[in-house]
């Protein structure tokens, strides 16, 4: 398993940007992270209104959409919120 870290990309949209106040930011995890561990640092990093938006967010890793935590993360993560409308 690798352990060395590095810094991963997480972009927000919508919600999310609101939330975090920010649309890009860089984190820097443990290659081996998941997106649950990712999502405990997004949290901590920017509080309950975090919170809410990532209980219903779904991800995009390498091109993927995913809800799946457990999901290793990449070098570049999408945070999506539901959206409204259609």
């Amino acid at each position: 398993m690798d352990n060395s870290s590095s810094g991963i990309e997480v972009r927000y949209f919508a919600a999310a940007m609101d939330a975090a106040g920010i649309a890009i930011e860089t984190v820097d995890l443990p290659h081996s992270a998941t997106l649950s561990v990712l999502k405990a640092l997004l949290v901590d990093r920017h509080g309950a209104a975090m919170a809410r938006v990532l209980s219903v967010a779904a991800f995009i890793v390498d091109s993927e959409l995913t809800r799946d935590l457990d999901r290793a993360v990449g070098p570049r993560i999408d945070v999506l919120p539901p959206f409204a409308g259609g």
